[in-house]
């Protein structure tokens, strides 16, 4: 037998799920406050950490400035420009007479003496003129004996003719066929000897070119090229055939620099300078300027004038035909206030917009400005220190460091040189 009250208490909920779903009345008011303070501070949570991340949001992206300090230093007033390395003297050693090379004494980048053989022509054919010229000497001197023999022989005949004619023993017709005789005679002598002269001028001529057929270093230095090869034959003709290329002690040689006509006024002979080469980076090169030419060499309407630079070469590091930048120190200013070229070049960016939406847009870094400003740091406000920026009259330029010669900075004031956007 089952009592009634068992069945209401099967319907009845069970109290630990009442407890645990706040549906329990006997807990009263103050269990539902208890709920709703946790609501609002999980709100005054989500609310908080929002602020600070668009905070730190802000501050992340706020730009850090590079400075640097301006102070006194000494400018160098540079003029640049670019050429080639060359030797002092640059001698091309050609052939004057035709014929096969037989010797070639010398290669590439060897070392030459004044006067030494470096090649030699077959001297069979100009042998053999040389030899034909001495005989037509020797018959030419032939011919001047036999010719004063028969200039001798016709003057004594005069004699005796003018002493026969004056006692009367011989016609005057006669005399005079003897006297033309004897200056036919003299005439003969001169003209022997005149041919004599032109055989011994074609005997000096033949042994000439007979020496040429050895090829002599004109200077002491170093091969700088060598074309030809022995067997290789060689024609003499209106254009001299070119068979070394030899170059004076590499230990000293110039630099060719080519200098804008905006810089020539600058330029003096014996100012100081450097010049760099792309086979050795970061290596500088003293040097001097030696000349400044005055023909203009003009180039898409561009003038530059030649100038020749002194180049101590006696680590033999530099080679002939290296293109060269160089700076010639044409002036300086000493002791002067400075501050770094990027200084007069960087213009500060633009700020961000507050709130939500795309950024506004920049301006460019490092772009020049008509005005000759510098930027310096505000004092700190809400959004950290904001540039302020400060007008001057700009000097001389080395292009690292400017000269300021008036304006609203001082000695050791930090101006702004770049800005990074940082990013989150």
């Amino acid at each position: 037998m089952h009592d009634g009250s068992t069945g209401k208490d099967e319907r009845r909920p069970d109290p630990a799920v009442v407890a645990r779903l706040g549906l329990d009345r006997s807990a009263g008011p103050a269990r539902r406050i208890v709920q709703v303070l946790v609501a609002l501070a999980v709100v005054a949570g989500i609310v908080f950490g929002a602020r600070h991340f668009f905070e730190q949001r802000a501050v992340a992206r706020r730009p850090s400035y590079e400075l640097k300090k301006a102070s006194r230093a000494t400018i160098d007033l540079v003029v640049s420009a670019t050429g080639t390395v060359k030797g002092l003297s640059t001698v091309e050693v050609g052939a004057e007479v035709s014929g096969k090379i037989t010797k070639v004494n010398v290669g590439w980048n060897d070392p030459v003496k004044v006067g030494q053989v470096i090649a030699e022509i077959d001297p069979e054919q100009l042998q053999a003129a040389l030899d034909e010229a001495g005989a037509r000497v020797r018959e030419a001197d032939a011919s001047i004996r036999q010719s004063e023999a028969t200039r001798k022989e016709t003057e004594q005949a005069k004699q005796r003719a003018i002493a026969q004619s004056a006692q009367g023993l011989i016609a005057k017709s006669e005399l005079e066929s003897i006297m033309a005789a004897a200056e036919r005679a003299e005439a003969n002598v001169l003209s022997a000897r005149a041919s004599a002269t032109l055989a011994r001028a074609a005997l000096e001529s033949a042994r000439s070119r007979l020496a040429k057929t050895k090829i002599i270093s004109p200077i002491g230095g170093v091969v700088l090229s060598r074309m030809v090869e022995p067997g290789q034959t060689v024609t003499a003709g209106f254009q001299t055939p070119v068979l070394f290329k030899l170059a004076e002690d590499l230990k000293r040689m110039s630099l060719h620099v080519f200098i804008d006509e905006a810089d020539i006024g600058r330029t003096k002979e014996g100012q100081p300078a450097s010049f760099t080469v792309d086979a050795y980076p970061g290596k500088i090169f003293p040097s001097t300027v030696l000349e400044l030419r005055n023909e203009p060499k003009t180039e898409q309407n561009v003038v530059t004038y030649e100038a020749v630079l002194e180049v101590d070469n006696s680590e033999l590091l530099l080679r002939p035909g290296m293109t060269a930048t160089a700076s010639i120190v044409a002036g300086r200013r000493e002791n002067v206030l400075t501050v770094p070229s990027a200084a007069l070049r960087f213009v500060p960016p633009l700020d961000e917009p507050r709130g939500f939406g795309p950024p506004q847009q920049k301006a460019q870094l490092n772009k020049p400005s008509l005005a000759k400003k510098v930027w310096l740091l505000g004092p700190a406000g809400e959004d950290g220190p904001k540039p302020v920026s400060r007008e001057v009259v700009t000097g001389a330029s080395d292009g690292t460091l400017t000269e300021i010669v008036s304006g609203e900075l001082r000695e050791g004031d930090e101006v702004i040189v770049d800005v990074t956007e940082k990013k989150e």
